[in-house]
């Protein structure tokens, strides 16, 4: 980007510790993360077997044992699973896929790459997530799939969109990148639907040095996944050696990374029992704030594995906006609290909204089946959601009674020094 004053200087976006090294507080941060003792173990049979261990399959199969299904297909990070199970699925471009609005970037670029079409379901009313409800009214003839997102850790209502997808011939498949071994009505986040997702980036829940993976009982979509995103859509031909029969890449999970996630794996379960217990405690402390809402959580989720935590406020009840209650609770010792607007990808992917626009391909008619266009306006209630919802990432398991219980008093002492006495 640049003007006649020369280049507009812009900051890349960092990640893991990279991500808050500059956060100070009273309250826990997430680094450096909590290992599972046999990190360095798993490491060093690598090193010691000259790269010869095969850490990978053993990761895969502990995580598919884990999660009570027949595939684990390890990625590089949560982008990749994304993006080769939107690769696996096959649909053609200019295809529909119906997504939730209040993401990151990672849930689409598989989509986008793909040229399929992402047709962004409004989150329901004061919630991050989107509903069968919501849904419905963005299926049209050209929708194939339905990608949702589990925001913050809480759950969609999976029955009704399974229930909707199943009366349209849709397929259904989930981010879990923020709600590893999260339930539902006694079943795993992930296990809900076709296909999943994950993310063992460092700072999610599972952390790992980086990391992903998909999960699916399918059969034939697994093999397609290992092809496309192992085997970069290569075959052996005798006598010629490898031919590429599809677009494929090379997104496979190191060995390294995959001796961490091992072990993150065996330490999980523990960890998000107490982040479950954590949450679900600050979350009533902050609901008994006058003009505060706590993110609610549903009688259907039975485990909340909260990676993300977070509250509303009420904009009538305050004289400050939600960016400058968030700075003061950050300045009060909540580190990296602050509004996040820019999980809107309607308005935050800038390049989406020109493309369809310009009616570059895939928006091109054909093989788009009509026009599209991209912004805040088309998904009102997350617009509105995001305006006064203010969220720390920095939650986790390190938290205890007493840093709730302090947390809860910051957040106090920040209401009432703002609120509106007229």
């Amino acid at each position: 980007m640049s003007n006649t004053n020369g280049p507009v200087p812009t900051e890349r976006a960092k990640y893991g510790a990279a991500a808050v090294a500059h956060l100070t507080g009273e309250l826990p941060n997430p680094f450096p993360r909590i290992m599972g003792p046999n990190a360095m173990k798993y490491l060093r049979e690598i090193v010691d077997s000259g790269l010869s261990v095969d850490m990978l399959s053993r990761f895969e199969s502990a995580f598919a044992e884990a999660y009570g299904v027949k595939h684990c297909i390890a990625t590089p990070g949560c982008t990749p699973a994304l993006a080769v199970l939107g690769a696996a699925f096959g649909f053609e471009p200019g295809d529909e896929v119906i997504v939730s609005p209040v993401t990151d970037y990672g849930t689409l670029m598989g989509l986008l790459v793909e040229n399929y079409i992402p047709v962004f379901a409004d989150t329901e009313p004061g919630t991050v997530n989107v509903s069968a409800a919501t849904i419905e009214p963005r299926i049209t003839d050209r929708t194939r799939a339905i990608l949702v997102v589990h925001k913050t850790g809480l759950i969609c209502d999976m029955d009704p969109i399974n229930r909707l997808a199943q009366e349209r011939g849709l397929i259904v498949y989930e981010d879990v990148c923020q709600a590893v071994f999260g339930e539902y009505k006694g079943q795993l986040a992930g296990t809900l639907s076709k296909a999943a997702g994950f993310s063992f980036d460092s700072e999610k829940t599972m952390g790992s040095d980086v990391g992903g993976c998909i999960i699916t009982d399918d059969d034939d979509l697994a093999g397609q996944a290992r092809f496309l995103g192992h085997s970069r859509g290569a075959r052996q031909m005798p006598g010629f050696g490898r031919i590429h029969t599809a677009r494929g890449y090379a997104h496979r999970m190191p060995q390294c990374t995959a001796a961490i996630s091992l072990a993150q794996l065996e330490i999980i379960r523990p960890n998000v029992a107490h982040r479950d217990k954590m949450a679900r405690l600050l979350l009533d402390l902050i609901g008994q704030i006058p003009g505060l809402t706590p993110l609610p959580i549903p009688d259907y989720v039975n485990v909340y594995s909260c990676w993300m935590i977070g509250f509303s406020i009420d904009p009538t009840a305050f004289r400050c906006t939600a960016d400058e209650f968030g700075e003061q609770l950050a300045e009060e010792g909540i580190p990296g609290a602050g509004t996040g607007r820019y999980y809107l990808m309607p308005e935050a992917l800038t390049f989406l909204r020109e493309k369809a626009e310009a009616k570059a391909y895939p928006f091109s008619t054909p093989p788009a089946s009509r026009e599209f266009s991209y912004g805040a306006d088309t998904c009102p209630n997350a617009h509105a959601f995001l305006e006064n919802f203010v969220r720390w990432a920095t939650f986790c398991e390190k938290y205890a009674p007493e840093h709730c219980e302090l947390a809860a008093e910051i957040i106090r002492r920040v209401a009432e020094r703002n609120r509106d006495r007229s």
